[in-house]
């Protein structure tokens, strides 16, 4: 194993001095509220801003077609084109969501269906969105392909209950998903 060893540079007799350097951050500050009075911030016209910085008007202007096409947002579960559901029960993304937001109860299949004595099916689903950090794992982890993370930001709820998706909610933000859905592909 090999080490490098990095000199710190020399500082000049007037970079050891805290005055500089907090008349220069000063500085900066100062230009950006100049140019927030003047009302010529960056981004004004583009988010419909009034000026004084670069602050969207919410309800007005949403961040639809500012949103990059990496954007991951709300946790969904999709079914496939019979209206089956994708998701198996392999518990793959409890395991690997880092706050422990996903919590998955394994169920079996009802015995009139023909995939009973092959699949298995939660019996229940909860993802906890006040603890969810929208990293993607549960999507990459996935071998069903049954969870994404859709352009969806705005989640809203009046208590901690409201927070709480449940199976059917979260069919419901899914949707359905036809034919064999690649993660990379535009159907996203």
């Amino acid at each position: 194993m090999s080490f490098i060893k990095v000199n710190r540079p020399k500082l000049k007799w007037y970079e050891h001095l805290y005055f500089p350097t907090l008349f220069g951050g000063l500085k900066i500050t100062l230009g950006h509220a100049i140019r927030s009075v003047k009302s010529t911030t960056r981004g004004k016209k583009e988010m419909n801003s009034s000026g004084l910085g670069i602050t969207m008007q919410y309800p007005e202007t949403k961040w639809d077609e500012f949103l990059p096409d990496w954007y991951r947002g709300v946790p969904a579960l999709v079914t496939d084109e019979q209206e089956r559901e994708r998701c198996v029960s392999c518990q793959l993304c409890e395991f690997i969501c880092p706050p422990k937001a996903i919590r998955i109860t394994p169920g079996e299949i009802e015995d009139g269906n023909e995939w009973a004595k092959v699949e298995k099916a939660p019996k229940e689903f909860d993802i906890d969105m006040t603890r969810c950090i929208y990293c993607g794992l549960c999507e990459e982890v996935c071998p069903e392909q049954a969870i994404y993370l859709r352009q969806d930001y705005s989640i809203t709820g009046l208590s901690r209950k409201d927070l709480m998706h449940d199976k059917e909610k979260l069919y419901e933000i899914g949707g359905k998903r036809v034919g064999l859905v690649n993660k990379w592909n535009k159907l996203k």
